[in-house]
């Protein structure tokens, strides 16, 4: 097992000027902070790890395993021609709250609407990264670019503060192709702010998750259950 230690503020220094232009959309202060770079670090990773790494598992430290964590991987070999991103939903109704200004003016979108007809936005806790496919998508570089963020975030009146989370969700608004939707229990959220801030005749139809659950997210510090 080899194990090899990432200086952050070097990644930081190669991050910023990939991602200085989406961390006014989606970032929570105000203005574009340096260290802020950090949160975008899965967007451009096929752009700063070495050649020889092709495949990255990026995940969020409020998580508790059920299952190894080598059946995540083969995750992978499920990813449909041209998608470069293995990620789960968003399991509250914040990106419907995010783009109400665009259902508003689109009412029969599916924008921010519940699965499993609808397109509730992804939760970033656990990425499977495919770093070859990402290295070799035109359609996905070309979003970075700063022209395609300003443009799309200009067509969803978005304005987020989650970071890579928002970049790939408003991204798999216009682009789901891009994406390997993964299965809930591989991210089981047990976040519910939400439904005590205005969607609680609704938040129900996003938190629902049935199948056993091979990875708990305990996030905006939510317990996890223990076994």
């Amino acid at each position: 097992c080899q194990v090899i230690v990432h200086d952050v503020n070097e990644l930081t220094e190669k991050l910023f000027p990939i991602v200085e232009a989406m961390q006014k959309h989606f970032s929570a202060g105000s203005g574009t902070y340096y260290s802020d770079s950090i949160f975008f670090l899965s967007v451009a990773m096929h752009r700063i790890m070495p050649k020889e790494i092709t495949r990255i598992i990026q995940v969020d430290l409020d998580l508790k395993y059920k299952t190894n964590i080598r059946d995540l991987f083969d995750e992978f070999d499920s990813f449909p021609e041209g998608a470069v991103i293995g990620i789960a939903r968003e399991m509250q109704p914040v990106y419907r709250h995010t783009f109400w200004q665009y259902r508003r003016e689109n009412p029969q979108t599916k924008v921010g609407e519940p699965p499993p007809d609808g397109l509730p936005g992804f939760n970033s806790g656990v990425l499977l990264l495919n770093l070859e496919a990402m290295r070799q998508s035109k359609l996905y570089n070309q979003l970075l670019e700063p022209t395609m963020v300003q443009k799309l975030t200009e067509k969803y009146h978005f304005k987020g503060h989650l970071g890579d989370q928002d970049f790939f969700t408003m991204v798999g608004m216009e682009h789901p192709e891009l994406f390997h939707v993964l299965d809930c229990t591989w991210n089981r959220q047990l976040c519910t702010w939400w439904r005590d801030h205005g969607y609680s005749d609704v938040f129900d139809q996003y938190f629902q998750c049935e199948g056993e659950v091979r990875i708990y997210h305990g996030n905006c510090n939510t317990p996890i259950p223990e076994d």
